[in-house]
């Protein structure tokens, strides 16, 4: 097993890449599948942990009977009521794709948090960022992530302080601040170097910002943390290509297709073998 893993490391991470191309935001399908997998993970508060379970399973099934659930819920909410019933009606919104209205819903769920529990205010304006993404509002998404960020250490939490760093990262880089998103994805590293996705995303952005050898060094160290994801695989099979080493190239995006075949990476895998068989180097269009 652990001769097989190292194997697909090897075939994933080639050596020596020397060129990029532009940076380019995340997508809005993705930030939004990540936003609804991160929601699906929040820990609610201690002081009322049923009711709010009840109003994101109402929110799950219908999420206009979620609304009314919160919005009724805060009609009589206790003071430690507050934050989650704002946590849940924010969910529900979102769900509606009713941004606007959503985080400020999770920025009034932050301010009724309370001050001794910052790692669920650190959640909260989380949260706050992740709508403003949704909707294409990265300026305002990167005050409530910094925002995030200082609670998080005040939580002393740095596995959440990294993974928030990350979502910064990403705000900053649709806002055009790629030095700043370099930043962001330093400290993401610093307060959790276990934390794959930092690496990945350091790997993605110095190579789009033609720092390639940095790119390899943060992709291998990525392979060594998630051997086995296939988002990996393929941003190493890309800077092997952008560097003209198409045989390790080939390597990394054919162990994408073995490992997932089904993935949206594989997927991608498969276009670029076959820009690679076409002649070209290029992996991504221009602007993207």
């Amino acid at each position: 097993m652990i001769t097989s893993i190292l194997s697909l490391m090897l075939a994933q991470v080639g050596p020596n890449p020397s060129l990029a191309e532009p940076i380019t935001p995340p997508e809005v399908a993705e930030q939004r599948r990540r936003s609804a997998e991160r929601e699906r993970q929040e820990a609610a508060p201690a002081a009322t942990p049923s009711r709010l379970s009840e109003c994101l399973a109402s929110a799950g099934q219908d999420s206009e009977a979620g609304e009314a659930f919160a919005r009724a819920w805060l009609e009589t909410a206790a003071a430690d009521e507050r934050a989650p019933a704002f946590h849940c009606l924010g969910l529900s919104l979102v769900r509606q794709e009713r941004f606007d209205d959503a985080r400020t819903a999770f920025e009034d769920a932050r301010e009724a948090a309370p001050a001794t529990n910052p790692a669920y205010r650190a959640r909260l304006s989380g949260m706050s960022g992740h709508a403003a993404l949704a909707q294409g509002q990265a300026e305002a998404a990167i005050p409530a992530f910094e925002r995030a960020i200082v609670d998080a250490d005040s939580a002393a939490a740095p596995s959440l302080t990294a993974g928030l760093n990350t979502d910064l990262a990403r705000a900053l880089v649709a806002a055009n601040r790629a030095s700043d998103a370099v930043a962001a994805l330093g400290a993401a590293r610093d307060a959790d170097p276990a934390n794959p996705q930092a690496w990945l995303l350091s790997a993605t952005l110095a190579r789009r910002l033609e720092r390639l050898g940095e790119a390899q060094r943060h992709i291998e160290y990525a392979a060594t943390l998630a051997p086995r994801d296939p988002a990996v695989g393929l941003e190493a099979g890309v800077i092997a290509a952008m560097a003209g080493r198409e045989e390790q190239a080939r390597a990394s995006f054919q162990s994408v297709i073995e490992v997932a075949p089904e993935s949206v990476e594989a997927n991608r895998a498969r276009t670029y073998l076959t820009r690679l068989d076409g002649g070209t180097q290029q992996m991504e269009p221009r602007g993207r």
